[in-house]
């Protein structure tokens, strides 16, 4: 087997379709993929006219002819009955339904920008997206058509209802999808290249109000190119070539929201891409995702460590054929060291897989998988990756050596440009090409990295630092726990003290004084939480699937201030 920089090097050599070359661009040089189309549209287009089953809704299947069909459709009314213009900002909000793809191709392929809201927003959230991002067009399904109306009336923006029903009442403002999209029409011609704007998504906001990250047709490319590559490696350190990382019948299985950075890129877009099969989730649900493996024969599951956990732990997991999947994991949130045991453990074939990206870097990120995963159950990926630099930083931001801890910052041509009309933030978090993650970790002399935790999410206790990942990590080694979150409670004389919430399996039971106890072998004592919280229910996350560690102060310690 191949070792990994060996691998690094095949792959991105000339001639191969993951070629590397160095290209600068405004005094910034990064690695970049020869071969990535310059537009998204481009990867698009290629879908024409390709009769295999793209799409899988519930009873629905939809071809990549049908759904191009549709897209062309959308893009000539948004252009010929909307009236609108390259730049113009339209919204998608509705739950995983296969308009949500459609519309997200057509508004990218002349020349708009998709704006992604989140489906679970309030109307005041919606209202501070539309009204942030200046939306012209809001394309929802009922539920956030409902929800939008009033915002989008404020700042006259247009609204496109899908699957609205034929007996609920609408405004008179609402068109229906079925009477604008027509088929039969050509896709308007449109001037887009690599650096014409694509999407904005706002940051999940658990730690402030959220902001519009701005990615450009080519930094998107280049991610979709920067997923399949990381496939594709495995397939070259087994001593195969780069196409046959995928495997004979691709199937993936969409069980995160699309306006999520993980649905929409390393998910969609790779199937939308390279033609794979998939079948899309309503909404989360382990035994629902369970039977949708066994039909259509699920390759590789993709979403946050939670659901990988929810899975296995599903009463009649072992009940299903699950021999199909290859690859169980995904990233988006710190995943328990213990997990990869129990995925190697589960699954026939299926093997475990994590990675460490942002919103900011469309998903893309230092990843591990199989034995190198199974060998390094707390580390997150290896550095460099084909077209990303990693370096960890001190608080002076000059570079730090293997094995120090510090800032993780990185460096790649999947970067966004930056945050929608906030120039301030924008330079505080992209430096000379450079984006600070605001994670802090470091890179073992092997060239593993370890995200240690959040800068701001870092527990300062009596001038010691506590961080949350390596604490929740011993506490997820405990038998009874099903969950858990560690977060910081103002303490007057040590000025933070470490708290957790921690839900419980069924039927079992823990005290404070058991888990501290437990948890005393494993961590040094100032690490060990002095308060927490025991609860039957799921702690609150984001549709991300990151803790609302914000709300857990309050919600669990009510007397906390």
């Amino acid at each position: 087997m191949l070792n990994y920089e060996d691998a690094i090097a095949q792959l991105g050599a000339p001639g191969q379709p993951f070629e590397v070359i160095e290209v600068e661009r405004a005094g910034v040089t990064n690695r970049v993929f020869k071969n990535a189309p310059a537009t998204l549209r481009q990867f698009f287009d290629l879908a024409r006219g390709n009769e295999k089953t793209f799409l899988v809704y519930e009873d629905e299947e939809w071809t990549f002819a049908q759904v191009m069909s549709e897209v062309d459709a959308l893009s000539h009314a948004l252009v010929h009955h909307y009236g609108l213009k390259k730049g113009d900002r339209v919204g998608i909000a509705m739950r995983n339904y296969p308009e949500w793809v459609i519309s997200f191709a057509a508004i990218i392929s002349v020349g708009m920008v998709s704006v992604s809201l989140n489906a679970w927003w309030t109307e005041d959230e919606l209202d501070y997206a539309i009204r942030d991002s200046g939306l012209v067009l809001l394309i929802g399904d009922s539920e956030r058509i409902l929800r939008s109306a009033r915002p989008c009336e404020r700042v006259g923006a247009r609204l496109l209802g899908v699957r609205l029903g034929d007996t609920t009442s609408y405004a008179k403002e609402v068109e229906r999808w079925s009477d604008v999209v027509v088929r039969g029409v050509a896709m308007p011609e449109a001037d887009v290249d690599a650096d014409t704007d694509a999407t904005i998504l706002y940051t999940s906001g658990t730690t402030g109000i959220p902001k519009g990250a701005v990615s450009t047709n080519g930094a998107i490319t280049q991610a979709i190119l920067a997923f399949s590559s990381s496939v594709a490696l495995q397939s070259v350190r087994e001593g195969g070539d780069a196409l046959g990382g995928a495997g004979p019948n691709p199937c993936l299985i969409l069980i995160v929201p699309l306006f999520h950075v993980t649905g929409c890129v390393p998910v969609m877009l790779s199937c939308f891409s390279w033609h794979f099969k998939l079948v899309m989730m309503y909404k989360w649900d382990p035994e629902r995702a369970l039977q949708l493996i066994e039909r259509h024969r699920v390759s590789a599951f993709v979403g946050v460590p939670t659901q990988s956990w929810d899975l296995i732990e599903s009463p009649n997991f072992s009940k299903y054929d699950t021999s199909s999947l290859t690859t169980v994991g995904g990233g988006g949130a710190p995943a328990p060291s213990t997990l990869v045991g129990r995925v190697e453990r589960a699954f026939a074939n299926g093997r475990a897989t994590l990675a460490f990206g942002m919103t900011e870097t469309n998903a893309y990120g230092p990843g591990l998988s199989g034995d190198d995963y199974v060998t390094h159950p707390s580390a997150t990926g290896q550095v460099p990756t084909i077209v990303m630099d990693v370096e960890i930083r001190d608080e002076s931001m000059r570079p730090l050596p293997r094995g120090k801890s510090g800032e993780i910052w990185l460096k790649s041509p999947t970067t966004v440009r930056g945050y929608w009309q906030r120039p301030k933030e924008t330079a505080a978090a992209l430096v000379e090409g450079w984006l600070r993650t605001g994670d802090l970790g470091h890179v073992s002399e092997e060239g593993f990295l370890y995200v240690e935790d959040r800068a701001k999410d870092m527990i300062l206790r009596g001038g010691e630092n506590v961080y949350s990942a390596q604490v929740e990590s011993a506490i997820y080694e405990h038998p009874a726990v099903y969950e858990a979150a560690v977060f910081a409670l103002p303490n007057e004389r040590l000025g933070e003290e470490v708290a957790a919430a921690v839900m419980l399996r069924p039927g079992m039971s823990l005290t404070t004084e058991e888990l501290r106890s437990f948890l005393a072998t494993r961590l040094a004592a100032y690490m060990i939480p002095s308060r927490v919280a025991f609860t039957s229910d799921p702690l609150p996350r984001n549709p991300a699937g990151k803790y609302l560690k914000r709300e857990m102060p309050a919600r669990y310690f009510s007397n906390a201030t």
